[in-house]
């Protein structure tokens, strides 16, 4: 699913209008039903819907919306803010057919406002002051409602974007001044705001509506940012061949845990080879020999010279791809040997945890990583390659601009995980939930990503199939055991579903 900026979706309106064609007041119209039917289905019709509309197409929208649950039984109230005197002609027409409506309540606000008494049991408010046009912070007068809505404490029910947040960077935004809605109800395609943590106060749950925008229209927008699907994975995922054997399935390397953080191996360990590849190896620390062999018995383990830490490389260049990361601390031994597996790679490798944190210390080594290789750090890691990130779409331009300049993948994990592509496509995965967060989540990621990888998967394909199926079956694990009560290992014992869930269903609900 493509995501847009606002520019290209007002575009996208212009297009739909010249080339259905349908008249702009016409498709207003569609959206406000299709707005009306979603708030008609969740609250019944003794809620009292206080409307506050903008002087723009978004506030005709709002009118639009008043007008039709008026028909509908509810009862409404509006206020039309027309400080200027410069209503967009749509939001005109559709003050005009607010006031002809019999048994709305109106008033057209141009000067002084008394903000109405709210009473949260009873009100729903719908915020259309403000859409995807604004370009700047709210301030004044505007301020001061945004202020009294989030205070009111009633339901917000924003429509297309929350009035105040701005549709992509809101790094210069005053967040003070912007609606804090519980339901936003977007036309067509999300925003791109709604991927980016800070951003959730202000948009609450949200839901696309279909709004019948041109398909040509969205087929012709060129955009670098995505929205993972269902079907694509299905795409994705290989059958495995009739004659297939461990010898044409992959082998592996997993570079993982000191002594002590044995966790981290078996984790990483037992996840690879839950992906399917043929063969594992795992070079560790030696002290970790015994328990590794007992615990992950389908893997070879290589242990190390040293009994506590990973001091010198094997030789990797009989395997198909070499996962480095978790738990293997960052002595500066540990780090000679890390660089010493990626001088001897020639095919992507994964980095994560710890050795994320060395090519941090050593900046210079990210010039000889192998090609289109998966790096994956959570947003702390990420500024060890980057430096300081203010907020999450400074975060998402910097990983860009890494994953660009050094012709890797870089994963910034996260809710909404985001891909950034060699290209400079970027892609945002939806599946997951809060329960994943916890020791060990990670280091099942490496494994089932060294795995892909090794079986032969693109590192684009290895990587967004592998973060899907990785959120997936944490959502599976969540709704057997809640979050609260999930371990990483819950995670691994839920591959399997995910896996046959991807074949055998082409359409899954995904929490937004």
């Amino acid at each position: 699913m493509k995501i847009l900026s606002a520019g290209q979706f007002r575009e996208l309106d212009r297009f739909t209008i010249e080339h259905e064609p349908v008249a702009s007041v016409d498709l207003m119209e569609r959206a406000a039903e299709a707005v009306a039917a979603e708030i008609a289905a969740r609250w019944p019709q003794d809620r009292r819907i206080v409307v506050f509309a903008g002087p723009g197409n978004n506030g005709g929208d709002a009118l639009a919306v008043a007008r039709l649950l008026t028909g509908r039984g509810y009862r409404t109230l509006s206020y039309l803010f027309n400080i200027k005197g410069t209503l967009t002609e749509d939001c005109a027409t559709n003050r005009d057919r607010l006031a002809a409506t019999e048994g709305a309540e109106w008033t057209e606000v141009t000067s002084q406002f008394d903000f109405p008494v709210i009473q949260p049991e009873q009100d729903i408010i719908v915020d259309g002051l403000f859409g995807i046009g604004l370009n700047k912070p709210l301030n004044g007068g505007f301020a001061a409602v945004t202020r009294r809505i989030n205070e009111s404490k009633a339901p917000v029910v924003s429509i297309d974007i929350p009035s105040g947040l701005m549709c992509e960077d809101n790094s210069y935004n005053d967040l003070s001044h912007v609606v804090r809605a519980t339901l936003t109800l977007t036309m067509q395609l999300p925003k791109p705001a709604f991927f980016f943590a800070e951003n959730r106060r202000y948009t609450g749950e949200w839901k696309t509506l279909d709004i019948g925008l041109s398909a040509q229209g969205i087929e012709q927008a060129r955009t670098g940012f995505y929205l993972s699907e269902p079907e694509e994975m299905k795409a994705m995922l290989r059958s495995r061949p009739l004659f297939a054997h461990k010898g044409t399935m992959g082998h592996a390397l997993l570079v993982c845990g000191s002594y002590g953080m044995a966790g981290a191996a078996i984790l990483a360990a037992r996840a690879c080879l839950r992906s399917g590849v043929g063969k594992l190896t795992l070079h560790t620390a030696h002290r970790n020999l015994l328990l590794l062999q007992t615990t992950v018995p389908e893997a070879i383990v290589s242990p190390d010279s040293d009994g506590d830490i990973i001091t010198h490389a094997i030789d990797s260049t009989r395997f198909q791809t070499v996962g480095a990361g978790p738990g293997i601390g960052t002595d500066e031994d540990t780090a000679t040997a890390l660089y010493d597996f990626i001088l001897q790679q020639n095919t992507p490798m994964v980095l994560d945890a710890d050795a994320l944190t060395l090519l941090g210390r050593h900046p210079g080594w990210m010039q000889r990583l192998p090609a289109e290789s998966l790096l994956t750090p959570h947003p702390k890691e990420l500024e060890a390659l980057t430096g300081h990130c203010s907020d999450s779409y400074e975060r998402l331009t910097k990983a860009r601009e890494l994953a660009v300049r050094h012709n890797v993948y870089i994963l910034v994990k996260g809710h909404y995980s985001l891909i950034c592509g060699p290209t400079g496509t970027v892609w945002f995965n939806p599946t997951g939930n809060p329960g994943m967060a916890t020791a060990g989540s990670g280091d099942v990621l490496t494994g089932l990503l060294t795995g892909l990888l090794a079986q032969g998967y693109a590192p684009g394909d290895a990587l967004r199939l592998g973060v899907w199926l990785h959120g997936l079956a944490g959502d599976i694990a969540a709704e057997r055991l809640g979050e609260e009560c999930m371990l990483a290992g819950d995670i691994i014992e839920a591959l399997p579903q995910a896996f046959k869930q991807i074949k055998e269903t082409s359409s899954k609900n995904i929490r937004l």
